[in-house]
């Protein structure tokens, strides 16, 4: 099958790289010329693990190529993707559809023959629609049909959730549509993933509300996590605890410092705002937002709080930025209204992350950045462990405890055991778990 990827994103270029080595031929298509360029050079712009070697095969065996004209990849196109972003709109909180509107009305001028246009993008229930009308008006004589295919992929695991996928849905009512669809996934029956087809509308729905549900798992353990601390109980054992029942699942029963990314804030206040112009209240997703934004901020004052009280003049080591690990991806990241929490009561910030302080600066530009977690705790008076990367689960304790000038460590991912810091004489306080007094 030959594919038009429209963006070069996050999902553009993981979407289009594993369809290439499916065996497809897939062009992807980006107006940015500055990152066409890099790609053909074999320049990722995005850190993913095993991505840059996927791309460089399936360019190397001519199943894969970079361009900013889109009018013959999309003549020639099965299948034309529209994988562009949808930010949230500056002001309201609704997906701003911009871009994919845009691509739209360039789709439209370059269609010949039978042609799938596929929503990729996270969009609101109805895009599809709107896309469908753009194209039709743009180019009555069109023969296309419009579908929703949304996206599940997790970054930092994208290339094994796109090949062993939980399902994929396809969003067509359209017999044709259909056909093509199944032979773009029929690479994927050997892994037997469930291909779901279902009204158009309802696939634009399932993407809001799986990620909607996820980040309520998220903060709901969160909350318990603070229940946990007055109450003298373990919330990893409450998760394991709860997760063990199949009904309710072990995955995303995590406490920390609140959920941040580039899907599900911006997917939480999407679908808010998508049931607000139906005049329909959705009060735990409202919530859901709420609990987790002022949650990040709690987390500077338990810093605060385990540092006596007061950061005024102190120094405070940071360890990880991005928003979770195996990404540099700093979107609302739990550690933007930390670090800046922390600045705010008059600390000194220092920082570490293994692939995103390139991205932080743009963030956080007022704090020092360390090229190793020694380096960064060097002096400092407090460590806080934000992001769980592997890197951190196996430090030196000793090393680090001599390099502090106070032993105190707020680990917001629960990465190490109570009892193993309180040997090695760390004040240590983590998330939904009792502090162990030092030996």
């Amino acid at each position: 099958m030959r594919i038009a990827m429209i963006g070069t994103g996050y999902v553009g270029l993981v979407s289009g790289a594993c369809f290439a080595d499916f065996g497809h031929q897939v062009t992807c298509v980006d107006k940015d010329t500055d990152k066409i360029a890099a790609l053909r050079r074999g320049e990722i712009p995005i850190f993913e693990p095993g991505l840059d070697a996927l791309v460089a095969s399936n360019v190397k065996a001519g199943r894969l190529d970079f361009t900013t004209d889109l009018k013959a990849p999309v003549a020639e196109a099965d299948a034309v993707f529209i994988a562009v972003g949808t930010p949230s709109r500056r002001g309201d909180g609704h997906a701003d559809l911009s871009y994919v509107h845009a691509a739209a009305r360039e789709i439209a001028g370059c269609l010949a023959g039978f042609t799938v246009v596929v929503t990729k993008s996270t969009v609101p229930v109805g895009t599809g629609d709107e896309v469908e009308r753009i194209i039709r008006e743009a180019n009555p004589a069109a023969d296309a049909v419009i579908a929703s295919n949304p996206e599940f992929l997790r970054e930092g695991a994208a290339i094994r959730d796109f090949k062993f996928p939980d399902r994929i849905v396809v969003g067509t009512s359209d017999d044709r549509a259909r056909k093509v669809l199944g032979d773009i996934y029929r690479p994927l029956s050997l892994n037997q993933a469930p291909l779901m087809f279902t009204a158009r509308r309802t696939a634009e729905l399932i993407k809001y509300a799986a990620n909607a549900f996820l980040a309520t798992k998220i903060t709901f353990i969160n909350e318990i996590a603070d229940l946990s601390e007055k109450v003298g109980a373990d919330v990893q054992e409450v998760a394991r605890g709860i997760g063990l029942d199949n009904r309710i699942g072990s995955k995303f029963l995590h406490a920390g410092p609140g959920f941040g990314g580039s899907c599900f804030p911006k997917d939480t206040r999407a679908l808010v705002k998508i049931a607000q112009d139906h005049d329909v209240h959705l009060r735990i997703v409202e919530a859901v937002l709420t609990v987790n934004d002022n949650r990040k901020r709690a987390m500077a004052r338990k810093v605060a709080n385990a540092s006596g009280g007061s950061l005024r003049g102190k120094t405070v080591a940071v360890l990880g930025l991005t928003f979770k690990p195996d990404t540099d991806d700093m979107r609302e990241a739990p550690s933007i209204p930390l670090v800046t929490g922390l600045l705010d009561m008059g600390a000194k910030v220092r920082a570490h992350d293994p692939v995103g302080m390139e991205q932080a600066r743009r963030e956080l530009p007022d704090i020092e950045y360390c090229d190793d977690p020694y380096l960064c705790a060097r002096g400092a008076d407090a460590l806080v462990m934000v992001t769980e990367w592997v890197q951190f689960r196996a430090l030196d304790m000793d090393r680090l405890k001599s390099e502090l000038a106070h032993p105190v460590v707020v680990d917001l991912r629960n990465i190490y055991r109570p009892e193993d810091m309180a040997a090695h004489g760390f004040v240590y306080e983590s998330v939904g778990r009792a502090p162990v007094p030092r030996k």
